[in-house]
C-alpha cells in the first residue's frame, strides 16, 4: 500500500507538472516573441480601462481607453488565433450565454475596426461600464473587464468627439519617463486615432506596435507585437534604457504609420 501511495503521488506530481507546462505554453502562445517577454503575474487574460477609475465622478464627453492583457486585437470579421475586438457594455451585465453573438444596440457598442478608445457622451446619472473581447462573429471570449461604476455630473453640450480625443498619436502609458522600474516591468501602449490589429490578416488601415529598447554599448532589442498586443511584461537586464514605439503598417511591410515620444527608464 505504501508503494501504491508513493507511485500515486509521483503520477499526481507528473500530471501537475504537465498541466503547468501546458498552461505556460498556452500563455506564451499569446505573448510577443522575445526572450525578455514573460507572462503577466496573473497568468490570466483580461480587458480593462487604462485611464478610468471605479467610483469616479466625471463630466461628459470623456475618453475611455481600452487595455488588453494576454490577448491581441483583430478587426471584426477576421480570425487570428485568440485575438478579438473590443465591445463596450453600458449598464449591462456579462452575457448569460457566451456562445451567442453580442447584439448591436446603444448599450452594446462594437469596435470592429481595431480601436483602442472611444468618446463617452452620456447625460447626468449613475452608470456601469465593462469591456468584453469577442471574436470575428461578435461571440464573446471569456475575456472581459471588471465593472466600472461612475457618475456623470454634467454633460457639456456642443463638444465634438475630435476635440476631446485630440490629434492621432501613440503613447507609452507605462513606464513613466525617467522612472526606475521594478521587474517584471509592465509596458502599456496606446493608439489614439489609429486601428490596431494582428499582422496576420494584413488588414488595410491597421498596424501593430513595435517596441525598440536601446541601452548604451549594447545591440538594440526589437520586439514586434505582431499578434495585435497592446501591452507586454518584460524581465530585462539591469541598465539604462530608451524605449521607442512605432505603429507598423500591416498592409505595407515595414512602413511606420506613427511614432511615440521615446521614454527613458532604468532597471536598478
Amino acid at each position: 500500500m505504501v508503494a501504491a501511495a508513493f507511485f500515486g503521488m509521483l503520477a499526481a506530481g507528473a500530471l501537475q507538472a504537465q498541466t503547468l507546462v501546458a498552461q505556460d505554453g498556452a500563455a506564451r502562445g499569446e505573448l510577443a516573441d522575445h526572450p525578455w517577454v514573460v507572462p503577466p503575474p496573473s497568468w490570466s487574460p483580461e480587458a480593462y480601462f487604462s485611464n478610468l477609475k471605479d467610483g469616479a465622478t466625471l463630466e461628459t464627453p470623456f475618453v475611455a481607453r481600452f487595455g488588453l492583457s494576454m490577448r491581441g486585437i483583430v478587426p471584426a470579421g477576421k480570425t487570428a488565433g485568440k485575438a478579438g475586438h473590443h465591445h463596450l457594455l453600458i449598464n449591462q451585465p456579462l452575457p448569460l450565454d457566451f456562445k451567442k453573438p453580442l447584439p448591436f444596440t446603444d448599450q452594446y457598442i462594437h469596435f470592429g475596426k481595431g480601436q483602442m478608445e472611444t468618446v463617452v457622451d452620456l447625460p447626468p446619472g449613475s452608470y456601469t461600464m465593462r469591456l468584453v473581447l469577442a471574436d470575428q462573429g461578435h461571440i464573446p471570449y471569456f475575456v472581459y473587464s471588471k465593472p466600472l461604476r461612475f457618475t456623470v455630473s454634467k454633460q457639456n453640450k456642443g463638444v465634438s468627439a475630435a476635440s476631446v480625443q485630440g490629434e492621432p498619436r501613440l503613447e507609452v502609458l507605462n513606464p513613466a519617463d525617467r522612472a526606475a522600474v521594478q521587474l517584471p516591468l509592465r509596458v502599456q501602449l496606446h493608439a489614439s486615432g489609429y486601428n490596431v490589429s494582428h499582422a496576420g490578416p494584413r488588414v488595410a488601415g491597421t498596424g501593430h506596435f513595435r517596441l525598440t529598447l536601446e541601452r548604451p554599448g549594447q545591440k538594440a532589442e526589437v520586439i514586434e507585437l505582431d499578434g495585435g498586443q497592446t501591452e507586454l511584461w518584460l524581465n530585462p537586464p539591469k541598465g539604462e534604457y530608451s524605449a521607442k514605439v512605432e505603429l507598423i503598417s500591416n498592409a505595407e511591410a515595414g512602413k511606420a504609420m506613427a511614432r511615440a515620444r521615446p521614454v527613458a527608464f532604468s532597471v536598478p
